[in-house]
């Protein structure tokens, strides 16, 4: 059994997850809001990145600089 934590990413078209294998268990991680999966949105504002539901939220101000669906390109 490997003692390095393993980690591994569902990227959904909606929604994505990441989780760790360690100690033989599997562990979802939380986002900062507690939530198992977060949006598959991802914007750029002169200032910061925004991820999950904080960039989709503000889609429609700043359509040019957001990201979804991205895994239909992949």
């Amino acid at each position: 059994m490997a003692k390095t934590p393993v980690i591994g990413i569902d990227l959904g078209t909606s929604f994505s997850c990441v989780a760790v294998f360690q100690h033989g268990k599997v562990k979802i991680i939380e986002n900062e809001h507690g939530n198992k999966t977060t949006a598959s949105y991802v914007a750029f504002t002169d200032t910061e990145r925004l991820v999950g539901d904080t960039a989709k939220n503000q889609v429609a101000m700043n359509p040019t600089n957001t990201l979804f669906h991205v895994k239909r390109l992949i």
